[in-house]
């Protein structure tokens, strides 16, 4: 029941806001297989408003733009999503985070694809794998009732694997 509560607020509030527990794994199942992997390099936002009883920076979404070799392939956005050049798209739903073995980065995440769109190379998409995270959790100051609404941009990296059915 814990689990699925708290599987549900993760969902909920974003997979940057998820917290640094939770699955020690975010291994693809067997049977699938790597078809695209991307650097994703760019920022999660987060904006300072009301939590609790006090103030926090509450992630927003993320923003980045993929590349393979070097060259500008496709963009994630708020949804989560992915967006390929061929026009193709993927959103995400949490399956399974565990903390990034570098301090300060944001968590490593096993997402399930779904609302695939496009025939592109998003279409047959099943599992999409965060990993190789650095930076991008929100700062820990300059949140206060003066400065609520303000919006936070914390540079990230990270390697984006999609991954479909068969061997």
């Amino acid at each position: 029941m814990i689990r699925f509560v708290t599987t549900c607020v993760l969902s909920l509030s974003g997979v940057a806001a998820l917290g640094q527990s939770g699955a020690q794994s975010v291994d693809v199942p067997a049977g699938f297989h790597a078809v695209l992997t991307a650097e994703g390099r760019g920022v999660q936002i987060y904006k300072c408003q009301k939590k609790d009883a006090g103030m926090a920076w509450v992630f927003v979404a993320p923003e980045a733009k993929l590349f393979v070799d070097g060259v500008e392939v496709g963009s994630h956005g708020a949804g989560p999503v992915w967006m390929y050049k061929d026009g193709s798209s993927v959103h995400g739903k949490v399956v399974s985070n565990m903390s990034s073995p570098v301090a300060g980065a944001v968590p490593w995440l096993l997402l399930k694809g779904v609302d695939a769109a496009g025939a592109g190379e998003m279409a047959g998409v099943a599992y999409i794998r965060r990993s190789e995270t650095k930076g991008g959790v929100a700062r820990v100051d300059g949140c206060d009732v003066a400065h609520e609404g303000a919006e936070s941009r914390v540079p990230y990296t990270a390697t984006y694997s999609f991954y479909a059915a068969g061997s």
